[in-house]
């Protein structure tokens, strides 16, 4: 018996597979294709994922494969604008790196760290009982767990077998893309694009690496039957409605559809059952939000169910995973929308997109849209209120032994301490307590949680041992 399965093996899945072998969580990751896809439907990871992986010392193998795009944070519906320079992270940049990559890597950390990855098993069915969750396989076989997390994206197996609602909006339209090789010069390729996307922002062309280009292109329908992908002859179609060329695509590595679809799980957890990334949320693509915010939810959801695991989660822990996620979630449904609007290339949202780029100008405007779709503004209810570093990730800040990130690599609790009056004492096992007279945090005190988000600042140690059971359970002595 696992303790937990996780259904799908994408960056959502092996992220969370990571975080839950940090605390020795006997995990096993179900994905149904037998090889991982070549497809680039990712281009980038976000400040706020970039800072996930330096707090699990991963950013470096990450930097060794990916490109930074500094100006490339704030793209809101892919007006131009110089990013923020007030942006509180010292990842103020895009880092642009293909998701063949970016999933290679994770089921790699996966893989290091004890998860066991099964290809070609397919989730057919899921009961559930008051001790564990049943998954039955497509071969016929069963496995059993004490929990289970679908992340088996938006057209999720798990979730329908839940009958979680999936509320929203249908598709209005579609998108074509495809890997393919070209035979037009690439200087032609790129002044033919430019002019296109002067109206028309759904529109894309461009290298991909090896020779290979990644064309997106409006369809003209939405298909009835959106898991059949579009033929090379539907796709030069298209390209030459737009551009006037089909740029003599050829040999395509993969073609397929994606549309402005835009639905929310109406929960993230029933019973031993979680969703997380595209089993709870999709929306269109429009600022690259989609694979950061699957990362962002197994980074919040991880620690929680290990503790559960674990035995010492406080109760309510878990819950607290739909409650900080959700919200999250439609917030990000709601600015794609906004974007979705912006590009069209109607008169109405063209003049209401040149009134938002003269805005952006501003620069608190800008960074607030900048904080949205790099997900750096996130602030959770950890039920205390006052300063304004409570419910937010802290930033990588220098201390005096070096860089705070550097502390977080096992996914534990820390107290950083500048006073040296406090103590863990009977969290010891949880909680790291770090003495630091560093003068970049400008509190006495604070409590991160393994996520790096603040729930406690301050100085009294009477305090402080009211918020460690809140969110470290009861100690472990006296």
């Amino acid at each position: 018996m696992y303790d937990v399965i996780i259904g799908g093996g994408g960056p959502t899945g092996m992220m969370l597979a990571s975080e839950l072998r940090l605390h020795e969580v006997n995990v096993v990751v179900l994905e149904k294709e037998t090889e991982p896809s070549p497809l680039v439907r990712s281009l980038g990871l976000h400040p706020r994922s970039v800072e996930i992986l330096d707090q699990r010392g991963l950013l470096d193998r990450f930097l060794a494969h990916g490109r930074r795009y500094p100006g490339g944070v704030g793209r809101f519906a892919a007006i131009d604008k110089p990013a923020p320079t007030t942006l509180d992270t010292a990842h103020d940049y895009v880092l642009g790196i293909p998701q063949p990559v970016t999933d290679r890597l994770l089921a790699e950390r996966a893989g290091e760290l004890g998860a066991t990855i099964r290809r070609g098993c397919e989730v057919v069915d899921v009961a559930q009982d008051t001790d564990g969750v049943d998954v039955t396989l497509a071969d016929g076989n069963r496995l059993r767990s004490r929990w289970l997390v679908g992340c088996d994206g938006g057209r999720s197996r798990i979730r329908k077998l839940l009958g979680i609602d999936f509320p929203g909006e249908s598709a209005r339209t579609e998108w074509l893309l495809g890997e393919v090789r070209v035979t037009a010069p690439p200087d032609e390729i790129a002044t033919v694009a430019e002019e296109v996307r002067k109206t028309h922002k759904g529109f894309g062309i461009g290298p991909a690496g090896d020779g290979w280009y990644r064309a997106v292109v409006p369809a003209a329908t939405v298909a009835e039957d959106r898991t059949a992908p579009p033929t090379l002859d539907e796709f030069r179609s298209r390209l030459r409605a737009y551009a006037g060329t089909d740029f003599g695509v050829h040999s395509p590595r993969g073609l397929s559809r994606f549309t402005d679809a835009t639905r929310l799980a109406d929960r993230f957890r029933t019973g031993r059952v979680f969703l997380a990334g595209d089993a709870a949320h999709v929306h269109p693509p429009l600022g690259g939000q989609g694979l950061n915010l699957g990362i962002q939810d197994a980074f919040n959801l991880g620690w929680k169910l290990a503790a559960e695991v674990n035995g010492w989660a406080p109760e309510g822990l878990l819950d607290g995973y739909h409650t900080e996620r959700h919200p999250v979630a439609d917030d990000v449904l709601n600015n794609t929308r906004a974007q979705s609007e912006l590009i069209s290339p109607e008169p109405g949202p063209r003049a209401v997109r040149r009134l938002l780029a003269e805005l952006m100008d501003f620069e608190e405007v800008n960074r607030f849209l900048a904080e949205k779709i790099s997900a750096i503004g996130v602030r959770y209810d950890v039920g205390e209120s006052g300063h304004a570093l409570l419910g937010r990730r802290l930033r990588d800040i220098r201390l005096s032994r070096g860089r705070l990130y550097e502390l977080t690599h096992e996914g534990r609790g820390l107290l950083l301490d500048r006073t040296g009056r406090l103590s863990v004492a009977g969290w010891e096992d949880r909680v790291d307590h770090v003495v630091d007279d560093g003068t970049e945090l400008d509190v006495p005190a604070a409590l991160l949680r393994p996520d790096g988000h603040v729930v406690w600042v301050g100085s009294d140690h009477a305090a402080l041992h009211e918020a460690l059971p809140r969110w470290f359970g009861t100690p472990s002595r006296t």
